[in-house]
């Protein structure tokens, strides 16, 4: 039963009130002064205090420290005769639950006490009867989806029914979430086997912006109509992490579109980065230069070149912006960033690219600690905004918003939590990544993956001439039959990307106006 301590001068006043709560189930006590309000507090756990402001002796205002020092979690609601502001912003500023004003009717208390202790409870239920009711409009989109469009519509509906229920303590109502975002990940899959060689080859109107056409189609032009414009590209950077952080930016920025593009095959950051700041798909990368293309199997780094494709791509394109260009992987560069914020400034088109998430994803698969912290999608959504409310890339957005500059915020692919193994053989060459695997040679069963045995068909490059691909879908990966067991064991339950999925296909593309 729900204990409520009620401390006001004119008790006798408000035995109504009291008989109204205790026949809704409520246990009540009552005191008419602060001095045993907060003796009653400290011998007692009540659940929620209703406290006078208006009292002799002690003022609710003077009591309400003193019960916050014994009871410092306790849901405190103060009540009071008068309505000078002053008086509601020390009330406010003390941490109080709620703020009422007499004469109080007893709706009014009840409904201020459903919303400090029952929160929760009601938030559950609504939430569960409100996406049941939905449940069904969501699988009837499912099996209608026919366009890109139409995916992202319904991406963005599962997502924020999964942010909805994040509070939720109905667990059986999350799995079945689960169980519907696996189904439309399998259909997804599958309309991207049907229509990726199309998007490739032969664009139309139907054809989405992916990854090699996303500078020109939509960064290029956000860039002419802005005088200064910031390109912020977040390796791994999903969906639900835009909205995660997304509250945080409204006092600096208004959100002019909030949309998704579609990133290549395969969805990982040597192919999909250097495809954006090339404006090129990876095969012609390597056709054109390839001297600063590398293959799965070759030594050394695969994204060495961006700035340099950048550039390229501004002069055949005839853009003669001031330009800068900053990848930030060690916390230290954030800093000097910020410390150097003035070129920044300075430029008419300026790109950040920060590689913190990608760097956490691995993390969380070498190291328990960072696993256990990131258990599923909640918690990565979680830490995300933690990382990002003290990341050096927080202050680097409010000085941009204060000088003016449009932001735009993109990935170059996002991230999938992994859970069911599918095995494969190759030879020593054969690509490590456990979404994708290129290579020759490879053995595999043909209707759990997507293959490609002529990359040049969807514009890859062959490190040999009997190379091909393979693509893991939903949330499969790939092991080898060699000691799968613990590879099955190490890598389940870890974020990747590489393959075909909402998570890794779907990228996040904001635009961000400065507020006046």
């Amino acid at each position: 039963m729900v204990k409520i301590l009620w401390v006001d001068d004119e008790v006798e006043l408000l035995k109504p009130h009291v008989l109204f709560l205790q026949q809704k189930g409520y246990e009540v006590e009552t005191c008419n002064n602060g001095y045993d309000a907060i003796d009653m507090a400290a011998e007692e756990a009540y659940d929620l205090i209703i406290l006078d402001e208006m009292m002799p002796g002690m003022t609710g205002l003077e009591t309400l420290p003193k019960i916050k020092e014994v009871r410092p979690t306790t849901p405190v609601i103060m009540v009071t005769k008068s309505e000078e502001e002053n008086i509601m912003d020390k009330a406010v500023g003390s941490k109080i639950a709620d703020y009422l004003i007499k004469p109080v009717n007893p709706n009014q208390v009840l409904l201020s006490i459903k919303k400090n202790v029952h929160q929760q409870q009601l938030v559950t239920e609504q939430t569960t009867a409100d996406y049941r009711a939905e449940f069904g409009r969501l699988a009837t989109s499912l099996q209608m989806a026919d366009s890109f469009a139409d995916w992202c519509v319904l991406y963005r509906r599962l997502i924020s029914w999964e942010i909805e229920l994040e509070g939720s303590t109905d667990r059986s109502i999350k799995e079945i979430l689960a169980y519907q975002k696996g189904e439309a990940n399998q259909a997804f899959s599958k309309f991207v086997r049907r229509n990726y060689y199309n998007w490739i080859n032969h664009r139309s109107e139907e054809t989405p912006t992916m990854s090699h056409t996303l500078m020109r189609s939509s960064i290029f032009p956000v860039v002419e109509q802005n005088e200064k414009t910031t390109l912020l590209l977040i390796d791994n950077f999903r969906y639900d992490q835009w909205r995660a952080i997304s509250s945080m930016l409204r006092g600096y920025y208004d959100v002019a579109l909030d949309d998704f593009y579609c990133a290549i095959l395969p969805t990982a950051t040597q192919y999909a980065r250097n495809a954006i700041f090339a404006g090129l798909m990876p095969l012609a990368i390597d056709r054109l230069m390839p001297q600063k293309w590398l293959n799965d199997n070759e030594e050394g780094g695969k994204n060495q070149y961006e700035e340099e494709f950048l550039r390229r791509l501004l002069t055949q394109s005839g853009k003669s912006w001031k330009t800068t260009f900053d990848k930030l992987i060690r916390p230290e560069q954030g800093r000097r960033l910020v410390d150097n914020i003035k070129r920044i400034y300075e430029a008419d088109f300026s790109v950040i690219v920060y590689n913190f998430l990608d760097i956490l994803s691995h993390a969380r698969t070498e190291t328990d600690i960072i696993r256990e912290l990131t258990e599923d999608e909640a918690a990565f959504r979680s830490l995300t905004r933690s990382w990002f409310e003290h990341s050096d890339l927080y202050t680097i957005l409010k000085l941009l918003s204060e000088r003016g500059h449009t932001v735009i915020i993109t990935s170059d692919h996002g991230t999938i939590r992994v859970d069911n193994p599918v095995r494969v053989t190759g030879d020593r060459e054969t690509s490590p990544n456990l979404r994708y695997k290129t290579g020759r040679n490879l053995a595999y069963n043909q209707r759990e993956v997507y293959e490609v045995t002529r990359p040049e068909d969807i514009q890859l490059p062959s490190s040999n001439l009997s190379s091909s691909y393979i693509f893991a879908y939903n949330s499969d990966f790939l092991v080898y039959n060699n000691d799968a067991n613990r590879y099955v064991r190490y890598y389940r339950n870890t974020f990747q990307h590489g393959g075909i999925s909402m998570e890794e296909m779907l990228v996040p593309y904001i635009v961000l106006n400065p507020k006046q």
